[in-house]
């Protein structure tokens, strides 16, 4: 069988047998092209004009806002949506360093965040029903990043029992999809001219992560909607918000907003037996999370950290420098070496508090990479659930349209990032720890 995760760890091997890779820049133009060049230079230009194309600054919130609220006819009073818009601005302000592109993308990024968030709400206040949709058995998968998380997603969507936000959806999510809608209309085009378009300046992107308009979103998507979510982090350094976000944020009013994103979104009729949904961000909500969906069912994946954290930067620091002309690989690797650490301990803390062990599965990268099929029906039968035959034919299909390398090689190395396995072993102590328990 077709070892699909394989195109998202490819190394080669040296004398001593540790795998390793060719170093990664420290401050990576990864895939820059031409036009996105272009783009930078002329802003640069009108930068030394005394003007600031597409600002991103704390005070154009109200500004903003004012253009979202007349293009929906709606606004809404939520604490924590206007402080997570605030303090994301004034981050990326003061912190990003960021470049014409990166300041056209976010801009363009939380407009839209915002008009779908506030499209929702005024549905939601026509139709105060909609808030009664049954949310039952919803399935997450929350490893940490790089561990198979997209993928088993995108596999498991290919259960005609799930559904799966998809990356339309949370972009341009109003009206909620119906039947006839779903997998045909004006948004999904819309959705798949914009990836088209990151693609075409950052082209290595797709060696590195699977995306696609019409395939299943994580939920980042959704919180975004918030403006208490990682998505903004992903293309941006941003310490202080990143701070708000993981030490501040109200995390289960982020999970009351999911729960009303699903409801919405169901609500045209397009329904499952359950949702299936996805972020490594779930690590650091695990008690809000159940406190929303008490029947929630978890997939935990692993694996190895010293393999995690190079390739989690590598992606981040590629993706990152289209938006800013200042990334520097080691900074972004040492934000990821601590990040995600206290994430899984928090994760840790949470799940042993909560002992809802019958509720979680945990799976290894390595054996889902060698045996998807196998680690499916492994998963299926810690919960109960049966594998139909037209969906394991799906499931089969899936691989060989998406096989090893169809879209390049990435590749990566510890060392490249300036981290060492010795600090992989001080900040992963308690994650290896685990590790040897399953």
């Amino acid at each position: 069988m077709v070892q699909l995760l394989r195109a998202h760890d490819v190394r080669v091997a040296d004398a001593q047998g540790v795998r390793t890779e060719m170093p990664t820049p420290r401050n990576p133009s990864t895939g820059r092209t031409r036009t996105l060049n272009l783009i930078n230079s002329l802003g640069r230009f009108v930068g030394y004009l005394g003007i600031t194309p597409f600002s991103l600054r704390v005070d154009d919130a109200e500004a903003i806002l004012r253009k979202v609220q007349r293009n929906t006819g709606f606004s809404i009073d939520s604490p924590q949506f206007h402080t997570g818009l605030r303090k994301l601005l004034a981050s990326l302000s003061q912190e990003a360093s960021l470049n014409t592109f990166g300041r056209l993308a976010l801009r363009r990024l939380i407009e839209q965040s915002a008009t779908g968030r506030l499209g929702i709400e005024r549905e939601l206040k026509r139709n105060p029903g909609i808030l009664e949709e049954d949310i039952r058995e919803p399935t997450f998968i929350i490893g940490l990043p790089r561990t198979g998380t997209t993928i088993l997603q995108a596999f498991l969507s290919r259960d005609s029992r799930y559904r799966s936000p998809l990356a339309w959806e949370c972009l341009i999510p109003c009206p909620a999809p119906t039947p006839e809608t779903y997998r045909q209309n004006p948004r999904i085009d819309a959705v798949r001219k914009q990836f088209d378009q990151l693609i075409s300046l950052v082209p290595d992107f797709r060696k590195m992560h699977f995306m696609e308009a019409d395939e299943p979103q994580e939920c980042i998507g959704i919180t975004a909607l918030n403006f208490a979510s990682y998505q903004f982090l992903s293309v941006s350094s941003a310490p202080s918000y990143q701070d708000w976000f993981f030490n501040h944020a109200d995390q289960y009013e982020n999970m009351r907003w999911h729960k009303r994103f699903l409801q919405f979104m169901q609500s045209g009729g397009v329904h499952s037996e359950r949702w299936l949904l996805k972020s490594p961000l779930h690590l650091v909500r695990l008690k809000a999370l159940f406190e929303v969906y008490p029947d929630a069912r978890i997939i935990m994946t692993h694996r190895e950290p010293h393999k995690i954290i190079p390739s989690i930067t590598s992606v981040l620091s590629s993706v990152r420098s289209a938006y800013t002309d200042d990334e520097d690989a080691m900074r972004t690797g040492q934000e990821m070496l601590t990040f995600w650490a206290r994430a899984f301990e928090r994760f840790l803390d949470a799940r042993s508090e909560l002992d809802r062990e019958d509720q979680i599965v945990d799976i290894k990268f390595d054996d889902f990479a060698s045996d998807q099929l196998g680690t499916v029906e492994r998963i299926y039968a810690h919960f109960g659930w049966s594998l139909g035959d037209d969906s394991r034919t799906r499931m089969q299909d899936f691989l060989q349209a998406e096989p090893k390398d169809k879209h390049g090689a990435h590749q990566y190395s510890l060392e490249a990032f300036g981290i060492t396995h010795i600090d992989i072993e001080r900040e992963y102590a308690r994650y290896l720890t685990f590790l040897n328990t399953l």
